[in-house]
């Protein structure tokens, strides 16, 4: 017969002692072995661009027509007829409007046959005073008589000339402002407004610059690196708000002789041919006017330059591929997408491209030579590709010398959202 063995409440201490030592010993081989260290991240690194650029500012403006004519009737009477349909090309001396002529033509009779008189009454007194028939003073006053109404007949004829209103310039007509039939008041100061007309081709562009500019241009002109625009036609391109090359070309042909004490601003202009009639007057535009001479600067992807606060970085790696934190002064966005390094990198530097979002700053790296190329050559591997700009001097060069549009590769469009965005 079997004996139950009966379980004491010290027999289940010493059970659980058991359970946990066998516990703490597998925990402590487990211990014994390290984790797998973590993989050094890649990150594409190439030195930064260097090319012979040239700066360009940007002003926000508005197209204004060369002239603009307020049509007014010089005389005034019933409207006749309307010659032309509304917002028309039209030409110097095109009859836009016709008042009533008639009573016109009644006025100039009538001048005609006082002045005829005239006439005959002098030359009947010239022979008079020959004979001593009659005094110089009755002489005097015929000949008076004679220039009057000369002078009645002349505005006679110029009264009649202008019941045809006609253009005074070549451009483009707006609306008719008044109807057939109606009573216009001409040759005076609240003569009746008809019409306007504006010129087309070419037109201006307005825009305001700083002080802080102007002083800058003045150093430029001084030190012979850029003439001053009141002097020199330099170079101003335009883009308008639905464009993105600015395509329409000019060049500078007037600067104000004062700042606007109010704003601190001084008043610009510039000339663009317009020979498709795309320009209108009114339009806003984004202008870039020729802001330095030429000079070799070192240009980066602007996707990878970063905002800390107020300051702007990039990320380089060092000589032990470790990646730093680097600020600089950025300059001038080009057309390709680089943008110029003012201060703070050297020529030798491997700036970080791509994979930024596994760079920080301390990290250690494994670097993959990349590099930054102009747009007229092969695609990198990683960054903006652009075209370098030509070798050039003078302010016609310059105009040659502003960097094409380029795309960006795919892996340049992966940059991490932080990036700075273009100033």
């Amino acid at each position: 017969m079997c004996t139950m063995l009966k379980q004491t409440p010290r027999s289940r201490q010493g059970l659980l002692l058991a359970a946990l030592s066998a516990l703490l010993v597998a925990a402590c081989q487990d211990a014994g072995v390290a984790a797998p260290p973590m993989p050094t991240p890649e990150v594409t690194v190439a030195t930064p661009a260097k090319r012979q650029i040239t700066d360009w500012d940007e002003y926000i403006g508005r197209f204004q027509a060369i002239e603009r004519v307020e049509v007014r009737a010089r005389v005034s009477g019933y409207l006749e007829s309307i010659n032309f349909d509304d917002g028309q090309i039209v030409s110097e001396g095109d009859v836009l409007f016709v008042v009533d002529p008639r009573p016109f033509k009644i006025d100039l009779d009538r001048a005609r046959a006082q002045y005829e008189l005239a006439v005959k009454e002098y030359a009947r007194a010239v022979d008079l005073r020959k004979k001593r028939a009659i005094a110089q003073e009755v002489l005097d006053r015929r000949a008076q008589e004679r220039s009057v109404t000369k002078a009645a007949l002349d505005e006679a004829e110029l009264n009649l000339e202008f019941t045809e209103v006609k253009s005074p310039i070549n451009g483009r007509v707006s609306r008719s402002a008044v109807d057939v039939g109606n009573l216009i008041t001409g040759g005076s100061a609240d003569a009746s407004l008809l019409t306007t007309v504006v010129s087309l081709d070419p037109i201006h562009f307005y825009f305001q610059g700083s002080e802080s500019d102007l002083l800058r241009y003045i150093r430029l002109d001084r030190a012979g690196e850029r003439p001053r625009s009141s002097t020199n036609a330099n170079p101003l391109h335009v883009r308008l708000q639905d464009e993105d090359n600015y395509d329409h070309r000019g060049h500078m042909d007037f600067v104000d002789n004062e700042l606007d004490a109010s704003t601190g601003t001084i008043e610009g202009r510039a000339i663009i041919p317009n020979p498709d009639g795309v320009l209108y007057p009114g339009l806003f535009g984004r202008a870039r006017l020729l802001g330095s001479g030429q000079y070799e600067a070192l240009l980066v992807p602007d996707e990878v330059i970063g905002t800390d606060q107020s300051r702007r970085f990039v990320m380089v790696v060092g000589a032990e591929n470790t990646a730093e934190m680097r600020f600089i002064e950025p300059g001038t966005l080009q057309d390709d997408g680089l943008r110029v390094v003012r201060q703070g990198l050297s020529e030798n530097d491997r700036v970080v491209i791509n994979g930024l979002q596994r760079a920080r700053p301390g990290m250690a790296v494994v670097p993959v030579e990349g590099e930054i190329r102009g747009a007229a050559q092969s695609e990198s591997v990683a960054g903006v590709t652009t075209e370098a700009a030509p070798a050039a001097t003078g302010v016609e060069a310059a105009e040659a010398a502003q960097p094409s549009q380029a795309a960006v590769t795919s892996e340049a469009a992966s940059m991490p959202e932080a990036a700075a965005q273009p100033q």
